[in-house]
């Protein structure tokens, strides 16, 4: 099979049927110098599509705070240490 015919088929999967879920992740550095900083990932998936934002952060917490989808209240929220 070549490529482009798995890229074909891979863009007209049925995704219909795919349970919608919202969740915004951060997880904390464990490094000595990047204490208090910690990367964001931002992931929505459903019938519309798959959505995925990744950011790292000096202040993950103050970023959250401002951030439009943490504020709607739609998202999960997970905090890995």
């Amino acid at each position: 099979m070549t490529r482009e015919e798995l890229k074909t088929m891979f863009l007209q999967m049925d995704y219909s049927n795919v349970k919608e879920s919202k969740v915004i992740t951060v997880e904390m550095d464990k490094y000595p110098d990047r204490i208090g900083q910690g990367t964001v990932n931002t992931l929505r998936e459903g019938p519309n599509g798959f959505v995925e934002f990744k950011s790292h952060q000096e202040n993950p917490f103050e970023y959250l705070s401002n951030s439009k989808e943490f504020a709607s209240g739609e998202y999960e929220l997970v905090i890995k240490e």
